[in-house]
């Protein structure tokens, strides 16, 4: 199981709105002689990979897997039925696929006499398609936070110089960050300051994500702004009621798109609304976003309770003066400060990665929401973000 897990990896990023499985095949006496992992969205899922590598030795033997095989035929058949074709004898299967079009599949391989087990390495295997699982249980996509900043939590200092804070081996894992997204967010301040690209570099064969922009005044984002080229497709979000002529941004591309979103009500309505921006990147099939834009967009996120995970790049360096990483997130006392749980942490170099996730993170694989769920949230961005 723990190798078909880290052959699911190697899908994140790949298989959207699809999840990532990883599959082992072996014979009657424990050999293995098939592998295979999900690679692309409408391409032969893991179980097919792995049989077909295995041929005729697959017969009598087991399949070990990441998600409880599908019962459906969408743009590839079920796999299910593939292994019962294939004389599989047993099955052993991570986590329950909660997809309801999907689904049944153990029951599927248990009616025809397969040996059916699931739930080994379960949260372990949930944590590697978390992403998935927040889309198919909550509607929403899964929302990382991304900062670097000092060991005094700046992330520039006071004369706005900010490059480089973090060291080469730290940037170089941000873009593989990026790479595992489906959708890189930042806001109109960032844009207007930074004019920053956010496509993969450096990554071979990775999946370029959307660049997202939310520019609600339809102020920042220019023609020859960098996120217009065709390097990776581009989505500005802009309030419904802004006056400016975005036709111009619109005819930029074939990549660019433009979309209209309500304002907020919270904050004056200075910003727009991040349950609806959030919607509107699961309908374009999004199920994970990194979010790179600065203290104030990161702010409105987690006032808002839309981030389930942090992951903050810390440098050992001291300034004592300049923008802090995270802005007003309408916490006032300890009382209210979000409680996280570091999951892991990491050397980069002279730097250290920190991650942390949030409850609502914690509960995404149970099928069951928490008060801190965008479901129940008036998430809002403000147009300095």
């Amino acid at each position: 199981m723990r190798r078909a897990l880290d052959l699911a990896a190697r899908g994140l990023g790949a298989t959207s709105p699809n999840p990532v499985v990883g599959c082992v095949i072996l014979d009657r006496s424990g050999r293995t002689v098939g592998e295979g992992w999900h690679q692309r969205a409408g391409g032969p899922h893991a179980e097919i990979h792995a049989l077909a590598e295995a041929g005729d030795d697959a017969r009598g033997g087991t399949a070990v897997v990441t998600l409880e095989p599908c019962n459906h035929t969408g743009r590839t058949g079920p796999c299910a039925q593939a292994l019962i074709e294939a004389g599989i004898a047993r099955v052993v299967y991570a986590v329950a696929d909660p997809n309801p079009t999907a689904t049944g599949g153990a029951r599927t391989l248990a009616d025809a006499g397969v040996d059916v087990e699931g739930g080994l390495s379960a949260d372990e295997a949930a944590a590697g398609n978390i992403a998935w699982l927040t889309s198919v249980l909550h509607h929403r996509p899964y929302v990382t936070w991304k900062y670097a900043a000092t060991l005094d939590g700046r992330t520039a200092a006071a004369d706005g110089s900010s490059r480089w804070i973090t060291s080469e081996e730290a940037r170089a894992d941000v873009h593989r960050l990026r790479a595992e997204s489906d959708a890189v967010l930042v806001g109109a301040g960032t844009a207007r300051a930074d004019d920053p690209h956010l496509a993969v570099r450096g990554v071979p064969g990775a999946v370029q994500p959307l660049r997202v922009v939310l520019d609600t005044n339809a102020s920042a984002v220019k023609r020859g702004s960098r996120v217009l080229d065709d390097a990776a497709p581009t989505l500005i979000a802009v309030a419904e009621d802004a006056d400016a002529d975005v036709s111009e941004l619109e005819s930029a591309g074939s990549g660019v798109e433009v979309v209209r979103l309500p304002r907020s009500d919270a904050r004056g309505g200075a910003g727009l609304d991040l349950r609806a921006l959030l919607a509107a990147l699961h309908a374009r099939d999004v199920r994970s976003v990194l979010l790179e834009g600065g203290a104030t967009l990161a702010g409105a996120f987690v006032a808002a309770h839309a981030i389930d995970r942090v992951i903050g790049y810390v440098a050992p360096v001291l300034l004592g003066a300049g923008p802090p990483a995270l802005g007003d997130a309408g916490i006032s006392t300890i009382a209210q400060a979000l409680r996280l749980t570091v999951c892991e942490t990491t050397r980069l170099g002279p730097d250290l990665r920190i991650t942390a996730v949030g409850p609502a993170a914690a509960t995404a694989a149970s099928g069951t929401e928490t008060s801190t769920s965008t479901a129940t949230a008036a998430p809002t961005a403000t147009e300095e973000s």
